[in-house]
């Protein structure tokens, strides 16, 4: 494969078709892998010590740096993707910086320390600033607004660059407000004009990284099994948890494909903010439950110092926070969900009742009582499509003579 040496930057056509992700985005997006596995490890790591929820405004923190550095990757490249020598050497510039920001998750976690991750941010930034001014200066049509977004994003970095030098105590805490910031940049940016992203383009990096993200589970609770064999050797409670933990990710990706996304984007475009920004649950919900799986397969052996009350919430609770956004998301964007709604709250409802039937079903049973609901809820779901799909067809073939 070649690529020119430079293609003049427009804004790519929003209705281009079979608009696909390039082998440059899935490129980028392996090295997210490494920064999900860090962050993801680490909240496993607390948890087996009996301290995730002391961690967790920690992982929530990291969490918000890795999602949103793939998030200006994915706008910008969805508007703006020339995949010239220019923009190729740009992306090199921001993996570097993504793989900075991973190295740096265990001292942020350990050392409340984010200084790797913000130099990781900036090396990012220099580079995501140097598109956006290229942008503007080659798509006069664009120019104020990718301006605006080089400068809003300029600007927020400094802000960064200036938290890294508070107190840890006082960093946490106007965390919040660097976030309300750097969400505002979109915001703002677009008021003169709304980038020309592709919805299916989007619609499909989003399914991607959701399946990175589902990865990164399945390679957490590979992990904690491996580790329970070598301490222990083969029990029967680890099959069930690791089978049910299969289970339960197979369906769980199985949901989150059932709902279409690209048509509401491209209909109603305005609600692109909502549902691209609300993503950061249904990522940070996924990417919390393989160290959920990880710390209950150390509890099924015995090997950590977490409550399996502890254990079974850490799966329950994000598989509900997974379940409830899926729902929040694609209601307002499409004329009718595909997970009826009712049967939605009835599954969030029984996951987090689970846990508290563990005196006689144990952390086992509320492993596969989960990951039983999840799969109940697939099939019922396939059923009302297939209740729905018999009824459209006989109305359209018409009564019998």
């Amino acid at each position: 494969m070649t690529s020119p040496f430079r293609i003049p930057m427009t804004g790519r056509s929003t209705d281009e078709r079979h608009r696909v992700s390039s082998p440059l985005e899935l490129l980028f997006d392996l090295t997210f892998v490494v920064a999900i596995a860090q962050v993801a490890g680490q909240l496993a790591h607390a948890g087996e010590q009996g301290h995730i929820l002391e961690r967790l405004p920690f992982y929530f923190m990291v969490f918000f740096a890795i999602w949103w550095a793939w998030m200006n990757f994915t706008w910008f490249a969805s508007a703006y993707d020339t995949d010239d020598v220019p923009y190729r050497v740009m992306t090199l510039v921001q993996m570097g910086g993504v793989l900075v920001l991973a190295a740096g998750v265990p001292a942020a976690f350990d050392q409340d320390d984010f200084t790797a991750i913000i130099i990781g941010y900036l090396i990012m930034r220099l580079a995501l600033v140097g598109q956006w001014i290229r942008a503007g200066v080659e798509h006069p049509a664009g120019r104020r607004t990718a301006f605006r977004y080089a400068a809003g994003v300029a600007a927020v970095q400094v802000l960064w660059v200036a938290w890294g030098f508070l107190p840890p105590h006082t960093a946490v805490w106007l965390f919040g407000i660097g976030v309300v910031l750097e969400l505002s940049v979109p915001i703002w940016a677009e008021r003169t004009g709304m980038t020309s992203w592709h919805p299916h383009h989007i619609a499909e990096r989003y399914g991607l990284f959701t399946i990175i993200v589902l990865g990164e589970s399945v390679s957490a609770a590979a992990l904690g099994v491996q580790r329970s064999l070598a301490e222990s050797g083969f029990s029967a409670a680890l099959v069930w948890i690791a089978s049910a933990g299969l289970v339960l990710l197979f369906s769980l990706w199985w949901l989150y494909f059932l709902e279409p996304a690209a048509e509401g984007l491209q209909s109603k475009r305005g609600r692109s903010y909502y549902w691209g920004y609300g993503h950061y649950f249904v990522f940070a919900s996924l990417a919390a439950l393989g160290a959920g799986l990880e710390v209950a397969v150390q509890a099924g052996a015995a090997h950590t110092a977490a409550s399996e009350t502890a254990a079974e919430y850490a799966i329950a609770v994000p598989v509900a926070v997974f379940l409830l956004m899926l729902y929040v998301l694609h209601a307002p964007l499409v004329p009718e969900v595909i997970i009826r709604p009712l049967k939605t709250v009835i599954a969030i409802a029984l996951v987090l009742l689970l846990p508290l039937a563990s005196p006689v079903i144990g952390l086992v049973g509320v492993t596969i009582g989960v990951a039983v609901v999840t799969s109940a809820l697939v099939a019922v779901t396939l059923v009302d499509q297939a209740v729905s799909a018999r009824a459209a067809g006989t109305a359209i073939a018409g009564p019998l003579p």
